[in-house]
């Protein structure tokens, strides 16, 4: 066991600290572009011309790291080719692009790029096995993803429940607890912060009636969050599947006509609320993120105007996570629904926060956990039930195409 431990700590230790580092200039690059975007919205005009130069670099040199995260799981499950390391800058770039233009798409996706194709090289420059490399890619994801949110026990546990719906590799869990705590600890080394949300209202149902109330307020709520995630979930698919069709000889315009539609789209909402992370916005009443754990301003249909703009942007092509803009769709719609039923609007933006992408990434432990790791222990039991209702309703076609479902 001591010599097990030590060889993981190890292995951890190299991984984390350029996965840690990588992590924290893409968080700061990410302020600095939607800083930038949020000051100069005219650069939406150029986020068709956006589109086509983010086709063309990875026609020149993604080849195989197109497929992103599908490709790190796919590999888990059956070695083949290889995570190449040009994914890592590819994809961090292009990130980039997307939101200095106003593309509507999250970091997660990029932050396990990051930490898959720096566990796919170094895999090989430290001539690990088979088993030990899917179990290094394992690693990479966790501290990709536990890095980027601030969340590394949830990352740990995303980065093994993502790969086969309803197993979990109890045998991964140490190395990539350790990748993920230490690449979180090492980004937070950088001056860089990640937001912090609080659900302060203090609310917990009393009585048979309070607790009834409550609990069938917590079913509808969780089966429209698995509602929403299924409705995110097949738009993309569909967008990405009928634009190669429609697009199959001129790819290029897959991602120029979803930037047309972008800019078109925003100009109909009348603000760029919906555009880049949505973490907060520029206005005080902005729909965002971080006014969703607050009774006032946002928008009721917030959540649906973001699911339409994240679809387009990932499903035609642009670069990017879709964690983030769940987030937003969930803490937008719990704020709905608390407003429309009378509930603490703080712990159901919670709630929703959590629930839609544990219910399109089909990994409702991890959200559950990160849950406790953002807003505290004192609902657990709450998250699990919104988490698992989720993912229940949701189905099991989520966002990732490479996870599989365990059979038997």
């Amino acid at each position: 066991m001591p010599g097990y431990l030590g060889k993981w700590l190890l292995r951890a230790a190299v991984l984390a600290l350029p996965v840690g580092t990588i992590v924290a200039f893409f968080l700061w690059s990410l302020d600095k572009v939607v800083s930038t975007f949020n000051a100069y919205q005219g650069f939406l005009f150029a986020l068709p011309l956006a589109g086509i130069a983010i086709h063309f670099l990875y026609k020149a040199w993604g080849k195989s790291a197109e497929a992103g995260n599908n490709l790190i799981i796919d590999e888990i499950h059956q070695p083949g080719g290889g995570v190449p390391f040009r994914m890592a800058p590819l994809v961090l770039v292009t990130t980039l692009i997307t939101h200095l233009f106003g593309g509507s798409a999250g970091r997660e996706g990029t932050a396990v790029q990051i930490g898959g194709g720096l566990a796919g090289y170094l895999s090989k420059k430290l001539g690990l096995n088979h088993e030990d490399v899917k179990v290094f890619l394992m690693m990479g994801i966790s501290a990709g993803f536990g890095a980027v949110f601030g969340t590394p026990i949830a990352g740990a546990i995303f980065a093994i429940e993502v790969l086969t719906i309803g197993r979990f590799k109890y045998q991964a869990i140490v190395p990539c607890i350790l990748a993920a705590v230490f690449a979180d600890r090492v980004c937070m080394f950088y001056p860089v912060h990640h937001t912090h949300y609080n659900i302060a209202s203090g609310f917990l149902p009393t009585g048979m009636w309070g607790f009834t109330k409550f609990g069938l307020a917590l079913l509808f709520s969780g089966v429209a969050f698995g509602l929403a995630a299924r409705l995110f979930a097949s738009l993309t698919h569909n967008i990405k599947d009928n634009g190669k069709k429609i697009f199959k000889k001129h790819l290029w315009l897959m991602p120029a006509t979803g930037g047309v539609v972008i800019i078109c789209l925003t100009f109909a909402v009348g603000n760029c609320d919906f555009n880049c992370l949505g973490v907060t916005g520029t206005n005080p009443d902005s729909c965002s993120i971080v006014n969703a754990f607050v009774p006032s301003g946002g928008n009721n249909w917030g959540w649906l105007l973001k699911l339409v703009f994240t679809a387009i942007t990932i499903g035609s092509g642009f670069k990017g996570g879709e964690v983030t803009p769940l987030f937003f769709i969930g803490a937008t719609l719990g704020k709905a629904l608390a407003l429309q039923f009378g509930l603490p609007v703080d712990l159901w933006a919670g709630l929703g926060f959590i629930a839609v992408f544990a219910g399109a990434a089909n990994t409702p432990l991890a959200c559950a956990v990160m849950g406790v790791e953002l807003f505290g222990g004192t609902y657990f039991i709450y998250f699990l039930a919104a988490c698992f209702i989720a993912f229940a309703v949701s189905g099991k076609k989520g966002i990732y195409s490479a996870q599989r479902v365990r059979r038997g």
